[in-house]
């Protein structure tokens, strides 16, 4: 009787040690699979990073932020750029507030009850923006030239402009 409880005992420490092996075995096997996963994943969003880190700088490069010979230039003529580039930017937006039909620098009149306005703005260089505008329902673009004259006030000057047809 002595030898077949030992026995039962022992074929249950087997059975017992097999579970245990069996289950460990397949908690690795999960946690291998979720490592290559993760890894995968991992690698897919490193090379979404780079794509996104190119955009960002083609996106960038026509821009007076990125521009160092443009900051340059400013800066050679003692100008805070951090300061310069804010006021040249709501020199335009400041447009915006303005009387009657007439925008100051957009050359259409509003087709709609609205008035014109300029949308976004991007300083190009230490010469060139480009701006959007648009009356709510029709959107158009303008490319403008700007300096500083002697007196430290901006001058704008519109060089080319176009109106997108209205689609639909």
């Amino acid at each position: 009787m002595k030898h077949k409880i030992l026995m039962y005992l022992f074929i249950f420490s087997v059975l017992l040690l097999i579970f245990q092996y069996v289950n460990s075995k397949n908690i690795i096997d999960k946690y291998e699979k979720d490592i290559v996963t993760v890894k995968s994943q991992l690698s897919e969003s490193e090379e979404r990073i780079k794509t996104l880190e190119a955009q960002n700088f083609e996106l960038g490069y026509f821009n007076i932020e990125g521009n160092e010979d443009a900051l340059t230039y400013f800066e050679a003529q003692g100008y805070n750029t951090e300061k310069l580039i804010p006021a040249i930017i709501e020199g335009l937006y400041n447009m915006n507030d303005y009387e009657g039909e007439d925008h100051p620098i957009v050359p259409y009149v509003s087709m709609t009850d609205s008035k014109l306005l300029i949308n976004k703005v991007r300083i190009l260089n230490h010469k060139w923006i480009i701006a959007n505008f648009t009356d709510g329902e029709f959107w158009g673009e303008i490319f403008v030239s700007y300096e500083i004259d002697e007196n430290n006030d901006l001058k704008y000057k519109l060089v080319e402009y176009l109106m997108y047809p209205k689609v639909g």
